[in-house]
């Protein structure tokens, strides 16, 4: 109990030193997504102790999936929006849209990661707690994404709107 008091203060402190300039912007996708991480690290700490118990049991199984895919998607995302999109400084900063490779087929891999990291934690130990987080986290992460769709819009304009009558949101061919 005592470590993962720890581990929650060490890692809130990194999310309110990268998050800090977006905490005052309640308009802002920083804003949320620092709502998003914190409550993905409760959900994690919390089923801390599940994570390998009953490892063949179908919610295990269906969780150590979806915690892959979390991980895939990210390298991808990160991978491509470095090689592709051209970045000023940061991967927040491309220059070019990214369409191709995993962006063909859904806008907001990286947020898709955190959907599917949270849903994997989600399944480790089913709890009430433990809905309220992921529903919280699924909302605000649909939430962001339309934020940054806004902010796409403006930035790279009729290309991306082109770009999202073929594409999805989070969940490839689903949203």
């Amino acid at each position: 109990m005592v470590i993962n008091i720890i581990i929650f203060a060490f890692f809130s402190i990194i999310f309110i030193y990268v998050s800090w300039p977006y905490l005052r912007k309640f308009s802002s996708r920083g804003f949320y997504r620092f709502f998003v991480f914190e409550s993905i690290l409760i959900l994690i700490l919390i089923n801390s102790k599940y994570w390998f118990e009953n490892p063949f049991s179908l919610f295990q199984i269906l969780s150590w999936i979806l915690l892959s895919v979390s991980v895939i998607l990210v390298i991808t995302a990160v991978y491509n929006l470095h090689k592709k999109g051209a970045p000023v400084k940061g991967i927040e900063t491309t220059t070019k849209l990214v369409d191709r490779a995993v962006y063909k087929y859904i806008r907001h891999p990286m947020y898709a990661s955190l959907f599917y990291l949270c849903w994997g934690s989600f399944l480790k130990n089913i709890s009430i707690l433990g809905a309220m987080l992921t529903f919280g986290v699924t909302i605000l992460l649909g939430l962001i994404a339309k934020i940054e769709e806004k902010e796409n819009i403006e930035k790279f304009g009729d290309s991306y709107l082109d770009y999202m009558k073929k594409s999805k949101r989070l969940l490839p061919f689903v949203y």
